[in-house]
Parts: structure tokens; sequence; C-alpha cells
């Protein structure tokens, strides 16, 4: 074997290396962590590229990655950035169009742009490490390099569309089995199994084998035309709102109606219309604010302590859900109950979910039963001995969170920490009941524990950084994101949703139905309006948290009945089977109630209010406003580190629509002075509760945004 020195190896630090070895060029990206399509890497290929077509030497071309990965996909550094050339899709064109064979030998991550890089390879063999994926819709995007032309020529358009519109990993034996790479290989390394595949087909004489000319699965029959029609009609239900998924299935549907230069075209202009469009700055906005959640201060000196064993006090939905998470986590859990009957009750309700789970093919039998081999109940506070961490997750009452503490600081060993799961509490009182506040942290999980992502990492004036560092490691373990919050009444969160839920009973009482805001913030983009929420929730929850903030509310504050009208009724929702809804015969979807519009024209009248017509576009300005107010609040007494903060809290746990970006992007989106324009409006009828928020009112008079605060914090 022979290597020539005309390229320096990646090790010499080139992004793009390109090696002969005897009559084959291993071109290797080395860009880490994963090898991003960062222009470095797009110039560099197209270098070796070049070389490639030169060289007579060269009679085929091997295409790596370095490191843990094949390529991840764009440089996100790019995102929202001109690009240079050359364009991902002129070099994917140039791969194809190659005279020699070309091999993408796959491992670790080939996702977006680096899965239309290696469908642009004549031949694909992955390793056993390997993945592949499409994820550009949840960034607003469709895959603009050729994706939605040469993935339906591999796979076939059914298979295309669900990869595209899901954003879904293949494991390297779905691949396969798909279509999608030629063949799987033992072969750890990833060079060694592409050079072996090059010279096998350079032994037999097979040349290049140009993706766009594989039509083989590209089947345009009755049975695809209906996959089309049903994706589109999907859609029309469950992402009305969202841009990329419809423009994905037009151009997949390209690809069986028009020639394939004419549908890259036609792509390559959906994809334009994407990355202009407002969704896909949400969307990215989403994606950084999400990641910079763990820029947290306690990670500059906090280090993580050891998690293995953890106990849960509490069987009830949401212990039994903390449960399942922690056990997906990989976690050894002791529930602990008042009484056998009642961990009985939580055993049930954990394994129901596990054999759901099975049911539905989202866990195999095997780890059914590896995580039941993890759990156990107990009504002994001594089993939690040997505890990493325990998380409390009883009735909201500070007298019962305290006794629990309490009995968890004489149980639990030194350095064990302790975690509350309370969704409004003093967690500074909570921790005061113990010999060891530093070790006391909030772990606010949102309903249900083991499905919903977010965590609020609650953080008093003593807790320790390690506890808070293990805290964030311990979410990523279970799949959440975390967002470190300070100690207030509903830390982040439930304290923005007290506020915004006043404007939205405010509306009520002064003329709109909570049928008409349900549906303005439906079309706004919330999977539920705030009203259909409380029913689902339960409104005796909300109204156990005003009777606990009727001693400290502000006599001069406005306060409307009608939610407590409705609560006294005993109508909590859908366990009641009435609530600001009815829901008969245990419907999931509630329709409106006669009863209640009667209610909210009593108390009305009680109040001397004369109605008046709200149009949508109001309440939205209203319930945005208060929104947004209250989070600039947050954020200026550093309950909320930064407005980006608040945006993954509202993402992940409260239904504000993600292709916005959160509230605090929303409002940049509109301009700061327009939300202080409107807080400004409405104060005149309500100067207290409409009062501006000073930093608001500061940025505006800056000229700056909520997003230059991210970039300071």
């Amino acid at each position: 074997m022979t290597q020539s020195s005309a390229s320096a190896p990646p090790s010499d630090g080139i992004v793009v290396g390109a090696e002969l070895v005897d009559d084959v060029l291993v071109v290797t990206v080395d860009n880490p962590p994963v090898n991003a399509l960062g222009y470095p890497v797009r110039a560099g290929l197209a270098r070796a590229l070049d070389r490639a077509e030169a060289e007579s030497e060269v009679r085929a071309v091997v295409l790596i990655g370095a490191g843990r990965h094949f390529i991840g996909g764009a440089d996100i550094k790019e995102f929202g950035l001109p690009r240079e050339r050359p364009f991902v899709s002129e070099l994917c064109a140039r791969l194809e169009e190659l005279d020699k064979p070309v091999v993408a030998a796959v491992h670790g991550a080939a996702l977006g742009g680096g899965l239309e890089v290696a469908v642009s390879a004549h031949y694909r063999v992955a390793t056993a490490t390997a993945f592949f994926g499409l994820p550009e819709v949840q960034l607003g995007l469709l895959p603009g390099s050729g994706g939605t032309q040469r993935v339906p020529r591999l796979v076939g358009v059914p298979a295309a569309l669900d990869l595209m519109l899901t954003g879904r990993r293949l494991s390297a034996q779905e691949a396969f089995e798909l279509g999608l790479v030629d063949r799987l290989t033992d072969e750890v390394d990833p060079r060694a199994a592409g050079l072996a595949y090059a010279r096998e087909l350079l032994a037999s004489g097979t040349g290049p084998r140009p993706t766009r000319e594989l039509t083989g699965r590209l089947i345009d029959d009755a049975d695809t035309r209906r996959t089309l029609a049903e994706a589109r009609e999907r859609l029309t239900r469950t992402d009305r709102h969202l841009l990329s998924p419809r423009l994905i299935v037009d151009a997949v549907e390209a690809a069986l109606d028009l020639p394939f230069d004419q549908a890259l075209a036609l792509e390559r202009a959906l994809f334009q219309q994407c990355e202009q469009s407002s969704q896909r700055s949400g969307l990215v906005h989403a994606f950084f604010a999400e990641r910079a959640t763990a820029r947290i201060p306690e990670a500059a000196t906090g280090t993580p302590r050891q998690l293995e064993t953890a106990g849960v006090i509490g069987g009830g939905t949401m212990g039994a859900g903390i449960a399942l998470a922690l056990l997906n986590a990989g976690l050894t859990v002791t529930m602990v109950e008042r009484d056998a009957e009642s961990a009985a009750r939580g055993a049930a309700k954990v394994a129901q979910v596990l054999a759901a789970q099975v049911a539905k093919g989202r866990l195999s039998a095997a780890e059914r039963a590896e995580r039941e081999r993890r759990f156990s109940t107990t009504t002994d506070y001594a089993d939690l001995a040997r505890a990493d961490i325990v998380i409390e997750a009883v009735f909201e009452d500070m007298a019962v969170k305290k006794a629990v503490f309490s009995a968890l600081d004489r149980a639990c060993r030194p350095g064990a920490i302790l975690a509350s799961n309370t969704s409004y509490l003093d967690l500074d009182e909570i921790a005061a009941s113990t010999s060891r506040p530093g070790d006391v942290i909030g772990l606010h999980f949102f309903a249900p524990a083991h499905i919903m992502r977010l965590l609020e990492v609650v953080v008093t004036d003593r807790t320790e950084p390690d506890v808070v560092v293990t805290a964030f490691e311990l979410a990523g373990r279970m799949n959440k994101v975390a967002v470190r919050a300070g100690v207030c009444d509903g830390f982040i969160g439930n304290r923005i949703l007290n506020v915004y839920r006043r404007a939205a009973d405010y509306l009520i009482a002064d003329g709109a139905s909570p049928y008409q805001i349900d549906s303005a913030l439906r079309d706004f983009g919330y999977p539920m309006g705030p009203f259909e929420v409380s029913d689902l929730s339960g409104g005796d929850i909300g109204y156990a948290n005003r009777r606990r903030l009727d001693a400290t509310r502000d006599p001069q504050d406005r306060y409307v009945h009608i939610a407590d009208r409705i609560a006294e009724r005993g109508w909590y929702g859908q366990k009641t089977g009435r609530g600001w809804y009815r829901y008969p015969d245990g419907a999931r979807r509630g329709t409106p109630d006669p009863e209640v519009l009667a209610i909210v024209d009593q108390e009305r009248r009680r109040a001397g209010i004369t109605p008046r017509d709200f149009s949508d576009e109001e309440i939205l300005r209203r319930y945005l406003a208060a929104m947004v107010n209250e989070a600039a609040a947050a954020v200026a007494d550093g309950t909320a580190l930064r407005p980006s903060d608040v945006d993954a809290v509202f993402v992940h746990g409260f239904g504000f629509p993600r292709f916005r970006g959160g509230p605090m992007k929303y409002a940049d989106t509109v301009g700061p002075a327009t939300i202080l324009a409107d807080l400004q409006e409405f104060a005149r009828e309500d100067p207290r509760f409409w009062k501006p928020t000073p930093l608001l009112a500061q940025l505006v008079a800056d000229g700056r945004t909520f997003d230059h605060l991210n970039h300071e914090r």
C-alpha cells in the first residue's frame, strides 16, 4: 500500500483530509465534535473532489468522518447567516456525477446534510454505531440538498415521508432494511470498511451508480398517492400552523411528477421559502434556547454526585410518573407510601404504564422486566438509608412537605440529595426543616412526569453547587430539558401562568367567552386553550392554589370569582365530567356548557360589568402582553437566568407554539415596543395589573431586544 503526501491528513489540523491508499482516495471530514458541514468542511470537500476528478491514479473514493461521527449535519453557527459557496447541494451533485465509484462509510451520525451527502455517494456501508435522520422539520426547514429527491429513490415515498415529517432517527439495521444503505459491516473502523467495499467494487468492475437514476422504489401508484393525500390531511388536523411539513410533502411528490433536475429546483425554492419564514426563526431559536439552559453559574465549581439509587415519596400520579422517569434513566427506585394499600396502588400505576409501553412497542418485554427488577415499594423511610437522591411528590401543603423533609433528614445518609416536586411552595422554608439545606433542591416535574420534557430545577440561596449540577446531569439522563429557577411563588412557569391566567379571567368578566379565548389561542398555535388545560389538569388544583393565596392577595387587586363559582359546584373538568366544558360519557374533548355561560353572566351582573365584544386579535394581545410582562419581571429579578430560559419553559411545559420560539422570542418578533404600547394602552383601565415591568421599558428606551440579554448572561 502506498500513501500520498500531497494532502496533509486531518490530524495536521486540516478539516478535510485526502489520503491516497493504493488507488482509493480516502476523504476524511475532521471537524469536531460532529463533523458539521461548515464552510471550511465544504471548501475542503470541494478540494478533495477536485483531486478525485483530476488525478488518474484515483480510481475510487471513500468518504468517512473522523472521531465518533460521519457528518452530523449543518453547522449551527451558520444558522440565519448568509452561506458561502460551495453549497452542500453543489457538493452532493459533484459526488453523484463523479465518474469513479464513491463509497460513503458511515459510523455515528449521518443527519440532515450529512445524510444528504451519504445518499449522493454511489454506495453506502454502515457500521453498527451508525444512525440516520433528516431532522430539518424540527427547525422549520426541509432537506434542501437533494434529500427530498434522492431518499425516495432509495426507500420509496412512504418511508421517505415518514423520515422527513417525523425527523426520527434510523438505526443502521433499520436503514439497511429500508434500502438507505447497501450493506452493514461488523467492522468497527469505517475507513477499513469503506476501503474493503471500494476494492470489492473495483475488483468486480462495478462503476458509479448515481442515486438519481435509481427509480425502482419510486413507485407511482394508487397506494403512494393515497399516502401523500393522507399525509396532507393529517397535517391539516395536527400541524395546521406549520409550513415546512406541508412543503416537504410537496417536494417529495415532485419526485413522482417532475424530472430530477426540475424537482431539485423546486426543492431549493421550497427550502428558501422555509428559510425565510418566521417559523424557521422561531424553531431555530427554540433549538438554541434548549441548549442554553445548561449554562448555569454552578457549572464552574460544582461536581456531579453519584446517582444510582433513588427514592420517591408518594405513589400518586405524579409520584408514579417520577418513578418511571428515574427507572428510564437507569436508577434503582424505591417508592414510599403511607400504608401498604397506597403502596400497592402506586406500584400498579408504574406496572400499568410499563405494560402499555410494551404493548405499543416502546419497550421490549426484557426492558420492562429489567425496570421492574429495579423498582420496589415500602412504607418505611428507613429503606431509603442508602438512596443517592430522594424526590418528594406529596400533597401541595407546606406542613406536609416539611414533615416529609424532617423524616428524610433523619433517614437518609449524609450527601444524599433531598428534592421536592413542589409547584409553588417556598423551597427555602422546606429546606429549613432539615439540618442540611445545602442538599435540598426543587425538581419540579410536569405531568405526566415520565413524558413531559421540562424540569424546573429550583435553587435556594443555600443549595450547594454540586447538587445543582447533579440535578442537571440527572435531567439529561431522563431526556429532559432542565431550566434553573430561583425561589418565588410558582418559580418560572407557574408564576407567569398565574398572571396571564388572570388576564384571561379579566377577559371573560369583561365580555369574552372562555370558548372564544380557547379558540383564539388554538389559532395562535397552542394545542389547547387555557380553559381546556384547566379542565384537563383539574379545576380543584387551581381552586386550592387560589385559596392558598387568599391571605396574601392585595385587596386592591382585581379578583374574578367565575372560576371559583364553577369549582364550588364540584365541576373540576374531565375527571368529574364537567368544568368549563361538558364531557359527556367520559369524552376527552369538551363541548361548550350553557350553564357555565349563565354563571359568567351572573358574575358580571354581580360585579356591575357591562360586557363588550373582544376580537380574537385583542384577546391575543392581552394574553401575550401579560405573559411577556411577567416573564420580563422574572428575568429582571433573577428567577430566570435569561429570556431564552423562559422560552424553554413555555415551549416544553406550557404548550407555547414551538414554531414561535417562546414568549420572549415572540416579543422580539413583534417588537418589545409593541408589547410596551399594548401594556400602556391596557393600563388606562387597570394601572395596577398592566403596569409595564421596568426591564421592558428600559429595553425599548435603549432600542434593544430580549435576545440581547441572552447573549449577555
